[in-house]
């Protein structure tokens, strides 16, 4: 079971008591929920592969480093974002780790404004991680449901599901496209008795006139082929008049070869959709005869809350489709939940589908790798570092100053960013 994130948790291992007392009182009071190790082993004990904060650990301390217990955590959770706190003498070792994947390392003494915006920066980061993972846990849990989603409204249609089944009921589903309403019906008829048999699907827009006696209605035709199952009509109101008419006839005598003098009797039950606001495109007739249970199916517009998790089930299932890894859930995957899904939950599938097979690197939008959280940081540290250069003039040392970061951290950062520091110091000190 994961474990609920405390707003910006931080486990704190410090074995010097006076630093581990201020530095604690120094996280607490900045909106931090701090918990103190005075020893590694007993932090690695407590902080397992779900932890859902970060941890801040000195190097030097007896029994087990720092480095040691950063490399442990790693094996367990490669995620996990690990603050090294270290002497002058460890900073080789602090620059290893860095490399080996460690978050930052802060040199003693340090200003207390550099952890706070390390452990902030950090805490973001491992949110997003957390988040995502219960999302793909979530995802897999209702997997089995393929009705995906928590919304109150998804709730309760998920639980009316096995009442329907077990019924004979016929119902009408109204929504938008692509709300699933076929998926819905499809799910009442493989959980009861009719699963068995036939789930026969008809899109009521696209039948020919001349296919409705020859086809539909026949002795042994579509109509027939559902006995015992279900019958889903879809797009109900742009059926012509004649076969709403027919299909009101049907609805009510549940027989075919409708003209003949014996009619076949045909145990069905008709699930029909229709598109949200279309009730008055179908004749009452056939609408109060199939609408024993009116339901329906919410847009993705007022169950934004489910986008995240719709889209980490969708992405999961492509690349189990295409046989291709599962790709990481976008660090912005939240930020779909603002955007408009016109075609809603088909929309948001064929979306997961492209990230899936990495067709949407020219797309512009929350999918595109550079609107991810790693990379709009990356972007303002660049920007921020730049800006210091340029207004010193090109002053490396007063740059340094103004920054407030040790002299190492600044040269690792320029590195992994990519600035061009004598460029930029020519060009700041001709302005």
């Amino acid at each position: 079971m994961m474990e609920a994130a405390p707003a910006r948790l931080v486990a704190l291992v410090e074995d010097d008591e006076d630093l581990r007392v201020a530095t604690e009182q120094l996280l607490s009071l900045n909106g931090f929920t701090v918990r103190s190790f005075t020893r590694a082993p007993a932090a690695l004990e407590a902080i397992g592969a779900d932890f859902p904060g970060i941890v801040v650990t000195d190097v030097r301390m007896p029994s087990m480093s720092g480095i040691e217990l950063f490399r442990a955590l790693r094996e367990r959770d490669p995620d996990l974002p690990v603050v090294l706190m270290t002497g002058h003498g460890d900073i080789p070792m602090a620059v290893g780790a860095l490399k080996a994947g460690a978050w930052d390392f802060l040199t003693k003494p340090f200003d207390g404004e550099i952890l706070l915006a390390a452990a902030a920066r950090a805490c973001s980061a491992r949110a997003l991680v957390v988040e995502n993972r219960r999302l793909r846990a979530l995802a897999e849990a209702q997997a089995a449901d393929e009705l995906i989603g928590e919304a109150p409204a998804i709730r309760r249609l998920r639980a009316m599901i096995p009442t329907l089944a077990e019924t004979n009921l016929d119902i009408v589903i109204e929504g938008e496209t692509g709300t699933g309403k076929e998926l819905y019906a499809r799910l009442v008829h493989r959980s009861g008795r009719r699963a068995r048999h036939r789930f026969v699907a008809i899109d009521c827009a696209t039948i020919p006139p001349a296919l409705v006696e020859r086809e539909l209605f026949a002795q042994g035709g579509i109509v027939a082929r559902a006995g015992r199952g279900t019958l889903f009509l879809d797009n109900v109101q742009a059926a012509s008049l004649d076969l709403q008419h027919r299909l009101a006839q049907l609805a009510e005598t549940r027989a075919v070869a409708l003209d003949a003098r014996d009619p076949d009797p045909v145990d069905i039950r008709i699930v029909g959709a229709i598109a949200e606001g279309s009730r008055g495109s179908v004749l009452p007739a056939l609408f109060h005869r199939l609408a024993g249970v009116p339901l329906r199916m919410p847009p993705l517009a007022e169950r934004r809350e489910d986008i995240p998790l719709l889209f980490a089930h969708f992405l999961a299932s492509a690349a189990e489709r295409f046989r291709r890894p599962a790709p990481p859930l976008p660090d912005d995957v939240h930020q779909l939940a603002s955007r408009n899904w016109p075609g809603n939950v088909r929309e948001l599938e064929k979306a997961a589908e492209r990230l899936c097979l990495g067709l949407d690197r020219e797309e512009p939008g929350v999918l595109a790798g550079p609107n991810s959280l790693p990379a709009r940081v990356d972007a303002f540290e660049k920007a921020v570092i730049v800006d210091a250069v340029t207004a010193a003039g090109g002053e490396i040392a007063a740059a340094i100053e103004s920054l407030r970061i040790p002299r190492k951290t600044f040269y690792y950062r320029v590195k992994r960013l990519g600035i061009d520091l004598r460029a930029l110091r020519t060009r700041a000190a001709g302005k």
